[in-house]
């Protein structure tokens, strides 16, 4: 009986000990509830009576870039004040000079337009991503963190934002990118490619010299060059009456060492845009091909080299040289971006193609409206090697000069590799005459070549410059086309 009395006993303690716990439990649930639901109709009331307004700013409309947002950031980083008390200061190890200073989020900077304050929070805020990659939906894997803009004001100045504040900063920003600064070339980071699109490219300096005074090519394209660039620079109002995106496409196109990259660090250089490298076969889909080329800014060059050497194009598809089965690289899929409703999605851009050959891309790429500008870079000339012995060897004028020119116009030989030979000697006359030499030996095959396939020696005279226009038949004899520069 005792020992059923003592069982009995720590059964009943045990039961209270659980109904209390149950209750202490239930009365932190209710108390928690009760704390959320004041300060939320506490909060929902201080709202409805706050004069003040808070308009967020995301830095991606769904996948789309907002331009607010990067204007912002910009216009931002000349406001920052001594108080501020958080700063994010970074500096490449091949910059120049200034260092990059960001602020740091939840750091509020203020800001005054026509004597109104106006507050700016940089929030960024951790978001759980998906296990789940659909290639076929680009929202199936969300960015790892959302990085946001608020800009707090008073609510009756609600409408003079709208009107005047925000396309002050949008022109104000756009000023701002125009200033000296080092440009920059971009390669992709497919680690970041389905986290947060604007990582999705990794930056270094290009502190690439050429320009279109001292690039050693056929004084006509680079005449052409300028004058093309500046039209299409100058015609912002002209695309959107017509209803075409604000964009360019050249096909630079010829043998190894002709300068093509020499003349797309020169346009950079020009437009002072900044570079982004593609490279098309570490691509695995279109899925990572589309969300790619959404992340590329307005003012920029998108450069995609060797395009017949990295991907090879039939029947409208491109088979990755990478990447898994049944995924792959289509020409549609590029084409769709390049001159289709996606192209739409952004403005002021270059593209620039690369290739040895021409001949192997198919026709669907090269039209006009995707590959505006055909430019084909050729052997040395007389008067590209001038321009080559100017800026090696500062030299105008050689008595050995003649010489060379004959020995030029007689053979094969890149403007590279006339450039590889001034480089081989400091002294210009050792440089000269070792450039005979090389140039005599490239001749004798040359001539051998020129024999056997009855094949056209590179002469001055003959390169001359045509522009073709593909007209479609209009009212008052108007058409529309692409420009193509062709050398005979």
């Amino acid at each position: 009986m005792a020992f059923f009395s003592s069982s009995s006993a720590e059964t009943n303690n045990t039961l209270v000990l659980t109904a209390a716990s149950v209750v202490a439990v239930t009365m932190l649930v209710v108390r928690s509830v009760a704390q959320d639901y004041v300060f939320s109709g506490v909060r929902g009331i201080f709202c409805r009576f706050s004069s003040q307004l808070t308009m967020v700013i995301d830095e991606f409309d769904g996948i789309v870039k907002n331009q607010i947002y990067d204007a912002a950031n910009i216009y931002l980083s000349k406001k920052i004040s001594p108080s501020t008390r958080r700063l994010k200061v970074s500096k490449q190890l091949d910059a120049e000079k200034d260092f990059a200073i960001t602020i740091e989020r939840d750091e509020v900077i203020v800001d005054v337009f026509n004597d109104i304050k106006f507050d700016w929070i940089f929030t960024c805020k951790k978001v759980e991503s998906k296990n789940v990659l659909n290639p076929r939906h680009l929202n199936s894997t969300l960015q790892s963190e959302v990085r946001s803009l608020e800009l707090r004001f008073h609510k009756k100045h609600k409408e003079l934002v709208f009107r005047s504040y925000l396309p002050f900063i949008l022109e104000e920003a756009k000023l701002m990118k125009q200033e000296p600064r080092t440009l920059r070339i971009f390669m992709a980071d497919f680690a970041n490619i389905y986290r947060n699109l604007n990582d999705a490219w990794l930056a270094k300096n290009l502190d690439h010299p050429a320009t279109f005074e001292t690039l050693a090519l056929y004084p006509d394209i680079k005449r052409f060059m300028v004058e093309d660039l500046e039209r299409f620079m100058s015609r912002k109002e002209y695309y959107k009456k017509v209803g075409k995106p604000w964009k360019r496409g050249y096909l630079l196109y010829g043998p190894p060492g002709t300068g093509k990259s020499s003349l797309i660090a020169a346009m950079a250089n020009y437009l002072r845009f900044d570079i982004y490298d593609l490279e098309l076969t570490e691509l695995h889909d279109n899925s990572e091909l589309r969300r790619l080329l959404m992340a590329l800014p307005n003012r920029s060059i998108l450069v995609v080299e060797d395009i017949d050497c990295t991907i090879q194009f039939q029947d409208r598809r491109a088979k990755s040289m990478v990447g898994f089965p049944g995924r792959e690289v289509t020409l549609s899929g590029l084409l769709n971006f390049i001159d289709g409703l996606w192209s739409n999605c952004g403005e002021e851009r270059i593209m620039v193609f690369t290739t040895n050959h021409k001949e192997k891309l198919d026709p669907a790429l090269l039209r006009p409206g995707r590959m505006d500008v055909h430019i084909h870079l050729s052997y040395c000339t007389p008067s590209v090697f001038r321009q080559l012995a100017f800026n090696y060897l500062g030299l105008k004028h050689h008595r050995l000069f003649p010489q060379i020119e004959d020995a030029i116009v007689g053979c094969h030989v890149t403007p590279g590799q006339v450039a590889e030979q001034l480089l081989k000697s400091g002294d210009h006359r050792s440089a000269l005459q070792d450039l005979v030499h090389f140039l005599e030996a490239k001749r004798k095959e040359a001539q051998v070549r020129s024999h056997d396939k009855d094949e056209q020696l590179p002469n001055d005279d003959d390169f001359k410059v045509r522009v073709w226009r593909n007209f479609t038949p209009r009212r008052r004899g108007r058409g529309r086309g692409g420009c193509v520069i062709t050398y005979y």
